[in-house]
C-alpha cells in the first residue's frame, strides 16, 4: 500500500503522462497544411497593424493589483463570518463583530482613499492646480470656464448675424400681419 503521498504522486504522473499522450497522438495524427493565414497572428478576427511593443496604460495593473488586494482580503473575511455562530454561543460575538467591523472600515477607507485620489479613474485628470489672474484654480476647471467663454463668444456672432441678415431684409410697410 502506499501513502498518502505515495497516492499524489502517482495521481500527478497519470496527469502528465495523459497529457503528453494526448500531445504526441495529435503531433503524430493530426493533418499539417500550412499556409500564410493559418500562420499569421490572430487578434479577435482583426488584421494585426503595427508592432505588438507599444506602451500600456499602467493604470490597468494599479486596478488590477486594488482589485486583488480587496478581492483577497474579503475572501479571508468569509471563514470568519461563517464561524461567527460559534463565536456568539462560546461569548464572544462582540468581540468577533467589532473585530470584522473594524477589518472592512480598513477595507473601507483604502477604497475611499484610493478613489479620492484619483486611482480608480482610467484616464486619470490633470489635479494640477493653476494661479490664474490671481485666483487658484484646477486646470479641469480652467479649462471649462474657457470653453463657457468661448461658447458664449460664438452665441454672440451667431446673434449678431442674424440681426445683420434681419436688418437686410426688405421691410414692406403697410402690411398686416394676419
Amino acid at each position: 500500500m502506499l501513502n498518502v503521498y505515495g497516492n499524489i504522486f502517482v495521481f500527478f504522473c497519470a496527469g502528465l503522462l495523459f497529457v503528453f499522450l494526448n500531445m504526441a497522438l495529435v503531433k503524430v495524427l493530426a493533418p499539417r497544411r500550412p499556409n500564410r493565414e493559418k500562420n499569421a497572428t490572430y487578434e479577435c478576427g482583426e488584421e494585426p497593424v503595427g508592432s505588438g511593443w507599444l506602451n500600456f496604460n499602467a493604470r490597468f495593473y494599479l486596478i488590477a493589483i486594488l482589485f486583488i488586494i480587496f478581492d483577497v482580503e474579503i475572501i479571508l473575511m468569509f471563514p470568519v463570518i461563517v464561524r461567527f455562530r460559534d463565536a456568539l454561543i462560546a461569548g464572544r460575538g462582540a468581540q468577533v463583530f467589532w473585530e470584522i467591523f473594524l477589518f472592512a472600515a480598513v477595507l473601507f477607507l483604502g477604497l475611499v482613499y484610493a478613489w479620492r485620489n484619483g486611482y480608480l479613474e482610467w484616464i486619470r485628470g490633470v489635479r494640477k492646480q493653476l494661479r490664474v489672474e490671481g485666483n487658484i484654480t484646477t486646470l479641469k476647471a480652467w479649462m471649462a470656464e474657457q470653453a463657457r467663454e468661448r461658447g458664449k463668444d460664438r452665441l454672440k456672432a451667431v446673434q449678431a448675424r442674424i440681426e445683420a441678415r434681419l436688418a437686410a431684409l426688405p421691410r414692406e410697410e403697410g402690411k398686416d400681419d394676419a
